[in-house]
């Protein structure tokens, strides 16, 4: 019997099998969970619904919602209440700037894709809480996915780092908001891994190299490890943790200036 068994999620976020939200899901689908997962639009659907293909049964709905047109997120829960009046747990591991923002000088960053960060990174997390919420009437796990640069400055990550750190605020304040409710909300903080969002920022490969020379474990983070960490989360053996942020980055964030911050 694993740590998921006889419960069921909801994540967004699966790109393809590289991406952290993959991870995830088969943490969770390893440890008995059953899922619903979710794409953004028609360039993602064959993709997401070929690694649904690959779990099996323990997928129960395939649906498109993009976090930021609140008729798609509503339709999405009129699925999902269709299929379980009691959600488990959510995952959240959607986040985007405009590729032209992650290089140069922050103080260049344009009003316009200042606003998209934070909304498609920060905001979609309150859009998919607060769904979710009302088909959590025993309690629930929600987890997000946050980055070291909402804390210290990365070289190029920029408006992107700004967007996380206003993440993990939304996540103490929804902590506190939905914690009466029995709803924990966590953060987890992965380290640097090769995804396609990732190797869009300038010099990333750079810094990821470094990364067994210089981490404390000697190793970069495997999206299997964020999964295995979400499934904790999702599991009872958190029910006592919420407003957290958790770095799941081989002791990275324990550093200075190795991996090319200031």
């Amino acid at each position: 019997m694993g740590l998921l068994t006889g419960k069921i999620g909801l994540i967004y976020g699966v790109r393809n099998e590289r991406s952290m939200a993959w991870g995830c899901a088969k943490s969770a689908v390893r440890e008995g969970a059953s899922l619903i997962l979710t794409y953004l639009g028609d360039r993602e659907e064959k993709d997401v619904r070929t690694l649904a293909t690959s779990l099996g049964d323990a997928v129960k709905l395939v649906a498109p919602c993009d976090l930021t047109d609140a008729s798609q997120v509503e339709a999405l829960h009129t699925q999902v209440a269709g299929l379980t009046n009691n959600l488990d747990f959510m995952i959240h591991a959607v986040a985007f700037a405009k590729r032209d923002e992650l290089s140069g000088r922050f103080s260049n960053t344009s009003q316009d894709g200042f606003a998209l960060a934070m909304d498609v990174s920060a905001y979609t997390l309150v859009a998919a809480s607060r769904a979710a919420a009302p088909l959590m009437p025993k309690g629930g796990s929600i987890i997000t996915m946050t980055y070291l640069g909402s804390e210290r400055v990365v070289p190029n990550y920029n408006v992107m780092g700004v967007a996380k750190a206003a993440l993990e605020a939304t996540v103490r304040y929804l902590a506190d908001d939905l914690g009466p409710q029995k709803i924990r909300v966590n953060a987890v903080s992965p380290g640097m891994t090769l995804t396609a969002s990732a190797v869009g920022i300038a010099g990333f490969r750079d810094m990821y190299k470094r990364i067994p020379e210089v981490a404390p474990l000697r190793k970069a983070t495997d999206p299997d490890e964020v999964g295995d960490t979400c499934a904790f989360f999702a599991s009872d053996l958190s029910r006592a943790i919420t407003g957290e942020v958790i770095h799941i980055d081989s002791g990275c964030h324990l550093l200075g200036p190795e991996l090319g911050g200031n």
